[in-house]
């Protein structure tokens, strides 16, 4: 019996979610039946992150146990052009690819045995609104201050009960207390000279929708709507109407998963 640790890469655009679901095509649906085919049995597969409709993965890990002969690296050969179309043809790529797979102990699991992530959420900050770049960033056609959105950003790091950025509807948590070990706002430009505003948060753990509504709350920030310190009175009143409002799923990557500690925590 093989136990085996994928690292996935998907366009979220096409999906709805991460999460199997009858009659819906989703990341999981999809690496289960390829999976299956290839290793000639039944494949179930465990992730890290539910992902939701539009979010993308530059770094998803998921884990799945099977008694397969196929190596594992040409498992992912097979994998890999099976989810492109099936061609055998160079350069062809579908929206989801497996970037690498690796054989762990047998008692390994891809979600119990992470201890945090880094999410990247993208904001396109431009005047004019972008058509080849809806299904990438949040488009946001007014100015942000990102010093106001920094010194935001400095109350939301650490320990904190992070009521206030969860969204309703996700499943039920114990607790509500995270940490968040980084929060950075990067600028910076693409190809073509737009102007882009990056967040790269890393914790030990996510809430639902929070990694979307604290970007919309930063974003008020950065418009003005909302002072810097006002983040710190809305972490401690835990009331989710106060925070800002939840960004659309499209800016949002899920980056990196971590099995080590040390490397979450260094900055």
């Amino acid at each position: 019996m093989k136990n085996i640790l994928l690292t996935v890469e998907y366009d979220g655009t096409l999906f709805s979610g991460w999460q199997r679901q009858p009659q819906r095509r989703t990341v999981q649906g999809e690496l289960e039946k390829i999976l299956s085919l290839v290793c000639r049995c039944p494949i179930q597969i465990n992730g890290t992150s539910r992902t939701d409709a539009g979010v993308h993965a530059l770094g998803q890990r998921a884990s799945f146990k099977g008694d397969f002969g196929i190596p594992t690296d040409r498992l992912l050969i097979a994998a890999n052009n099976l989810l492109a179309g099936g061609l055998n043809t160079s350069g062809r790529v579908g929206d989801l690819r497996i970037l690498n797979a690796e054989e762990m102990s047998a008692d390994f699991h891809a979600r119990f045995d992470a201890k945090g992530k880094k999410y990247i959420y993208q904001i396109l900050n431009e005047p004019e609104l972008q058509i080849f770049s809806r299904n990438q960033y949040y488009q946001v056609q007014k100015n942000l201050d990102t010093d106001a959105m920094r010194a935001a950003a400095a109350h939301i790091v650490g320990t904190h009960d992070f009521k206030c950025f969860q969204a309703a509807g996700g499943e039920e948590k114990k607790t509500t207390v995270r940490t968040i070990y980084a929060l950075n706002i990067v600028e910076k430009k693409t190809l073509e000279g737009k102007r882009i505003v990056a967040l790269e948060i890393k914790g030990d753990g996510f809430l639902y929708n929070m990694v979307r509504i604290i970007t919309g709350t930063l974003v008020e920030v950065g418009l003005g709507k909302k002072k810097p310190e006002s983040v710190a009175d809305i972490i401690d009143g835990k009331e989710r109407q106060q925070a800002g409002h939840t960004a659309p799923p499209q800016g949002l990557y899920l980056a990196k998963v971590y099995y080590d500690l040390e490397e979450l925590v260094e900055f």
